[in-house]
This record gives structure tokens, sequence and C-alpha cells, in this order.
């Protein structure tokens, strides 16, 4: 008789990541917005859910994980980091490197915290601007009931 299989506690529910992107992509929608990609990642950086709208460019949904695994790997949100590190760009190219190409500083992605403001994975979309992107996924992360990580001033 084959062992039950552990299963792996879950911080982030397919259900919660679903309606954040439906969020995000309706928040799009309402701002006119080009077509976007939105991609939520758990904290190891794996894809939960990824959806794109018609029209979206081939390389959004690269784009749109790479701002929410910037976004984790640094622990601040994507446009934080890259805002923080003009000038930086051996810094940036390092850390591009050593995440294979996976880190996209610019704004876009953001966090996602729990009740106790910890950490429970990472959302990003790429489209249009990076502060519209941004303002799509920080519209997701509410509506899931989490809060967005966003840096203090915001």
């Amino acid at each position: 008789m084959p062992a039950d299989v552990f299963p792996i506690k879950t911080t982030l529910p397919l259900e919660k990541a679903r309606v954040m992107i439906a969020e995000a992509l309706a928040e799009g929608r309402r701002q006119k917005l080009q077509p976007l990609t939105v991609v939520v990642v758990d904290t190891g950086g794996h894809v939960i859910s990824m959806d794109r709208e018609d029209g979206s460019g081939i390389l959004r949904a690269d784009v749109a994980r790479g701002k929410a695994v910037a976004s984790l790997g640094i622990g601040i949100s994507s446009g934080t980091i890259g805002a923080r590190n003009k000038g930086r760009d051996a810094f940036l190219s390092g850390v591009a490197a050593a995440s294979d190409g996976r880190f996209i500083p610019v704004g876009g992605g953001v966090l996602v915290l729990d009740e106790q403001r910890h950490v429970i994975g990472a959302i990003g979309a790429s489209g249009d601007t990076s502060d519209a992107d941004e303002a799509c996924v920080v519209a997701g992360v509410r509506a899931a009931g989490y809060e967005p990580g966003l840096d203090a001033a915001s």
C-alpha cells in the first residue's frame, strides 16, 4: 500500500492569487491601460497563477514574473529597488545575473503581506507604464484581503 504524500503548507492559496489577478486586470480595464499580463508567485518565486490579456506582448509574462521575483529577492517593491539603485549598474547587473535574468527592478512588482505583515508571495504586472502596472497589482492585493508591500512612504 503506497504511503500518503505529505502536503506542503500553502500560505498564498490559488483562489486568492486568482482574485488578485482578476482585480489587477479589472483595474487596468477601468484605467483603459494597454493589455496586461499579471503573475503571482509564492515565496520561492514559483508561479501560482498567471493570466495575460489578448494583445499582451510575448515577453510580458517573463517581465511580470521578474518584477515579482525582484520584490521577493530584495524584500521591497520592484520600483523601489530601481529607484534606490540608480547609478549602481554593476549591482543591478550582478543581481540579474545571479537570478538567471529573473530580476526586473522597475515598478510593477509588490510583495504580498498577510495580517502579521509576513511575506507570503509577490505579484507583478507588465503591459503599461511601471506606475500603472504597480497601481493595478496594488488593487489586486487589496481585493484579496492582503496588504501590498510598498515602501513606508506609500
